[in-house]
């Protein structure tokens, strides 16, 4: 999202002197920033950072300006004449060895310390009063009952007129009986039980 600011800061008793500035419209930064710097100079930066990485150009303004040292004290320097040429030895007998003695150690003691169990007081528990609930049983009204009324349909028996019917009049047919003679066959000469 694109934005920009811009503040400064210049308060010469304390030689703050120092800006910046930047903007951006969603895809590139741009900005500088300035710095006194404790030897005089003014630095000033100018930047801007994009896709392709961030650069910078750093100038400066004004010289650069040192103090002369100045000690504090003057060095005392020692005089040719006060440096001897021969070195002084110590001998080895000049040498006295100190005294080593193998110390002693003594476990400390170790006093259990006092420990008193806590009085413990058991909590004064009052068991709340309970009150029965108040319970009234609910009125009841029997629901006003009428019994139906109902009227038995009247029933018509339908006019209807009987149909004319009249017997057909048939003729008996004359049946003949037919004149047949009786067929003529041989007695079987055969006899009635087979011999075997």
């Amino acid at each position: 999202m694109p934005y920009s600011f811009e503040w400064a800061v210049k308060d010469e008793p304390s030689y703050n002197d120092y800006s910046h500035k930047q903007a951006s419209d969603g895809k590139v930064v741009t900005g500088s920033y300035r710095v006194a710097l404790p030897d005089g100079r003014t630095q000033i930066v100018t930047y801007r950072a994009d896709e392709n990485g961030y650069v910078a150009d750093v100038k400066y303004e004004g010289e650069a300006k040192y103090e002369e040292y100045k000690p504090a004290y003057k060095t005392a320097y020692t005089t040719e004449s006060s440096y001897s040429t021969e070195a002084a030895y110590v001998t080895e007998a000049a040498y006295t060895k100190p005294a080593y003695s193998e110390s002693t150690y003594s476990k400390p003691a170790y006093t259990e310390p006092a420990y008193s169990k806590p009085a413990y007081t058991e909590p004064a528990y009052s068991k709340p009063a309970y009150t029965e609930p108040a319970y009234s049983k609910p009125a009841y009204t029997e629901p006003a009952y009428a019994e139906p009324t109902y009227s038995k349909p009247a029933y018509t028996e339908p006019a209807y007129a009987k149909p004319a019917y009249t017997e057909p009049a048939y003729a008996k047919p004359a049946y003949t009986e037919p004149a047949y003679a009786k067929p003529a066959y041989p007695e079987s000469n055969y006899p009635s039980k087979p011999a075997y």
